[in-house]
């Protein structure tokens, strides 16, 4: 999770067990706005196997069943999935099982990603390949219900996986997209307006509060220059216009906002979505 970074540094930010494995979160984002309920990714979900779920040591009493019943909704409520990127951590619970056949999970909502991504998923390269899983991905496009967001090719002399933040508008008022390729190509951060503040979901450009000096880059990001540029890019943007960050893989901050100190941009203040008046 923190690449280049000596164990003797990052363990005192995120400190691992005698398996050296750290905890972390599988948060999902929840977005009502009028008629429209968006959930944005969606964790590992539980079809795979006994042998495959006991990699990654699953734990917490938390469910995405549960998470959505405290707020009065069940996974039929939903119209709209935006998938960030297709790694099984974060789209997994797209897809369930009834009997032999792989179904959504999110029976009236339309499931968003782009072509880019999709192609870069269902066509991958060896290292990302066990991130990709088919079963996660395929049954998506064969329901029927996925559709592709605009936007997710840089221009044509900058194709080398770019370091720079793209930006598109949805058929959401109040959500935006980032395109970023560090981590993997075309991911997408959702940017939202809420109570006046900008908040925009990290994925994996920031797993954590820990990954916001820019050198922490994790081994999983295929193009960590990429990632790192693009780090700065969207530090020095975040800070100016005082965005709030939303992360997905923290296993204690859920948000925090940004300051300049001598050793670059750190962490402000940290609090969860509940406390911004």
């Amino acid at each position: 999770m923190f690449g280049a970074v000596p164990k003797t540094i990052w363990n005192k930010l995120n400190p691992s067990d005698e398996n050296n494995l750290c905890d972390w979160a599988l948060r999902s984002l929840l977005i009502e706005d009028g008629n429209r309920l968006i959930l944005v990714d969606n964790g590992i979900g539980d079809k795979q196997s006994t042998k495959f779920l006991s990699y990654y040591y699953l734990h917490g009493d938390d469910s995405l069943n549960s998470s959505l019943a405290k707020h009065g909704f069940n996974r039929d409520d939903i119209t709209d999935v935006l998938l960030t990127h297709l790694h099984f951590d974060h789209c997994g619970g797209s897809i369930i099982r009834k009997g032999e056949d792989l179904v959504p999970a999110f029976k009236n909502a339309t499931y968003w990603s782009n072509e880019r991504h999709w192609k870069w998923a269902t066509e991958p390269n060896e290292r990302e390949k066990p991130s990709f899983l088919k079963e996660n991905i395929l049954p998506i496009r064969e329901s029927g219900q996925l559709k592709m967001v605009d936007g997710s090719s840089p221009e044509e002399n900058d194709k080398k996986m770019p370091a720079v933040i793209r930006h598109v508008s949805t058929t959401i008022p109040h959500l935006s997209l980032r395109f970023v390729y560090g981590h993997t190509d075309a991911m997408m951060l959702p940017q939202i307006i809420y109570k006046e503040n900008t908040i925009v979901f990290v994925s994996d450009l920031f797993p954590s509060t820990a990954h916001i000096p820019v050198s922490y880059i994790a081994s999983y990001d295929v193009f960590p220059l990429t990632a790192l540029n693009e780090k700065k890019l969207f530090l020095n943007e975040a800070i100016d216009k005082d965005y709030i960050l939303f992360f997905q893989h923290d296993p204690v901050i859920e948000c925090c906002n940004l300051k300049l100190t001598e050793r670059g941009i750190r962490m402000k203040d940290s609090f969860s979505l509940k406390d911004i008046g």
